[in-house]
């Protein structure tokens, strides 16, 4: 079973793109309100402010799972498993849990870096490695590739975005997937469907949206600066949503809404 899947830890914090003061105070509500998973990458520039923010929590680091994700440049041999030692020394931890590659080569050629994740937990930097942003293509031949096993996929997932071509190589290899932009940057709020859902069970909108991703079988990133929407987040275990409201947010997919276009990430990959 994928770590993000343990009691408590299919809601993860993201932390992109804060930072400092705002940052601190974010992860001091999160804290408050039962998050003990967060998400950080060495793209975001906010390791070491996490790392002080999580210093001192009174959370003993048996509790906490905490992501960071290896940035393309530093897919190199040279810089790899360096980059990860300066990730640990701004986190200010001894072991990552999960270790990600936040993307593809541009090249497509996930063999290198693959190899290297790997390394990386080999030296004891990671207790569980994944990946972030592969097609299905991608997921499937990772899976041939390593010896160890891929904890998750971490892509953007959230109701208008059909991902079944992915859900069925998570399937197929046993990599579970996580969401980033869980609820499309506040696009899922435009549609109306989430508020009736919503009204009936007691529950916001968002809260809905995030109910179906888990209902999806994937875990869960979420963000937030203000603590009544950090804690509504993570108070979404107390209901299920009916396999007729399900089949509803699902229709909504073929949407296709997609935050992170090639437009805006050039080096993103085809997507499916």
């Amino acid at each position: 079973m994928s770590i993000y899947f343990r009691p408590g830890l299919e809601r993860s914090f993201g932390t992109y793109p804060l930072r400092g003061e705002e940052l601190a105070a974010a992860v001091r509500a999160a804290l408050a309100a039962g998050y003990r998973a967060f998400d950080t990458a060495q793209g975001y520039g906010n390791e070491a402010d996490l790392g002080l923010a999580l210093q001192g929590c009174g959370v003993p680091r048996s509790e906490l799972c905490i992501t960071s994700k290896v940035a393309p440049e530093n897919f190199a041999p040279e810089r790899f498993v360096d980059s990860v030692r300066d990730s640990l020394d701004k986190l200010k931890l001894a072991q990552l849990d999960v270790l990600l590659l936040h993307w593809a080569p541009a090249d497509g050629d996930i063999s290198p870096s693959l190899a290297l994740l790997e390394q990386a937990a080999d030296l004891g930097l990671a207790r569980h490695i994944g990946v972030s942003n592969y097609t299905a293509a991608m997921m499937r031949q990772a899976a041939r590739l390593v010896r160890r096993p891929l904890v998750t996929n971490q892509v953007e997932f959230h109701p208008l975005l059909d991902q079944g071509k992915l859900l069925a190589a998570a399937g197929e290899t046993g990599i579970a997937l996580s969401s980033y932009c869980s609820v499309a940057r506040g696009e899922v709020f435009k549609y109306p469907l989430f508020g009736e859902i919503g009204a009936a069970v007691g529950k916001s909108a968002a809260q809905v949206a995030l109910r179906w991703i888990l209902q999806k079988g994937v875990a869960i990133n979420t963000m937030s600066t203000k603590p009544e929407n950090i804690g509504a987040n993570f108070d979404i275990m107390d209901f299920t949503l009916s396999s007729v409201d399900m089949a509803r947010i699902d229709a909504l997919g073929a949407t296709n809404y997609r935050v992170v276009t090639s437009a805006r990430v050039p080096y993103a990959p085809r997507w499916d």
